[in-house]
């Protein structure tokens, strides 16, 4: 159980200034902070989506080990970004160039400047998770794309469907792990130096992970015609917390900052 949660970023039942936010105002803050994540382009503008962050992090009361775990199960592929863009970023000033390599400052910068703002996105994004029931996630969701009603879209289908997806994650990653160390017991190399071997050693996984998502969801959905389920007639009961004074402070401070971090990215500040 440790190893899912280590990877996959699950509810934590908690008594925190986020924790009794109203679930759409921390949907809305989780865009807004992405945004204000990926407009950042400067010192100044990394300063405050950092700031933004740790504000965040301190009003979840949250562990920072439990925020930061699955940014370290990250750690191998934020790596291939990184030197990715620093070897083939063709820059018109390398260090030198040899074959297809041409490593340069610029693709130094810009690979760093990547794997930060994925960094960030994921804790942000960790954290809002942490602290909001995954199907008050799916209610608010569903409130929110509402207006997408007017061109046909079934929206409360499509916030059903999200909501299950992401309940289904973590019983997927578990039984991964227990198919992994069943293929350990069997001599797979996993661990090994030779990338090749771990690439080998993962394609058994695949098969198995897929059969196992296609048996549930097959489970799934003769457990809901056995319930009377029909897409016609379902109606998703909201709930939501008290849309109070601090909600809306919170949204508006949210907007403000998102405002504020696009004007200083085109003002190049």
């Amino acid at each position: 159980m440790s190893n899912q949660q280590s990877i996959m970023p699950t509810y934590h039942v908690g008594n925190s200034f986020f924790h009794h936010l109203d679930s759409r105002v921390k949907l809305a803050a989780l865009v807004l902070g992405i945004i204000i994540i990926l407009f950042s382009k400067s010192l100044i503008t990394y300063a405050l989506s950092v700031i933004l962050l740790l504000t965040i992090f301190l009003l979840s009361r949250l562990h920072i080990s439990e925020v930061l775990s699955p940014v370290r199960w990250c750690l191998p592929f934020f790596i291939v970004i990184f030197i990715m863009n620093f070897l083939f970023n063709h820059s018109p000033h390398p260090l030198f160039h040899w074959w297809i390599f041409a490593p340069s400052i610029y693709g130094l910068i810009h690979g760093a400047q990547i794997v930060m703002r994925v960094i960030l996105v994921m804790i942000v994004s960790n954290i809002i998770m942490m602290t909001t029931p995954p199907i008050e996630m799916t209610y608010s969701l569903e409130s929110l794309i509402k207006p997408l009603r007017w061109v046909g879209l079934p929206v409360a289908q499509i916030a059903l469907i999200i909501s299950i997806a992401v309940q289904f994650i973590p019983s997927l990653y578990s039984e991964a792990q227990n198919i992994r160390e069943a293929q350990i017991a069997r001599g797979a190399q996993f661990e090994s130096k030779s990338l090749w071997k771990r690439g080998v050693a993962y394609l058994p996984l695949l098969l198995p992970i897929f059969l196992n998502a296609f048996r549930r969801a097959d489970e799934l959905s003769t457990a809901m015609e056995a319930r009377g389920y029909r897409v016609e007639k379902t109606r998703m009961i909201q709930h939501f917390g008290q849309f109070d004074s601090k909600s809306k402070l919170t949204l508006a401070i949210f907007i403000v900052l998102c405002v504020a971090q696009i004007a200083l990215s085109f003002l190049r500040i």
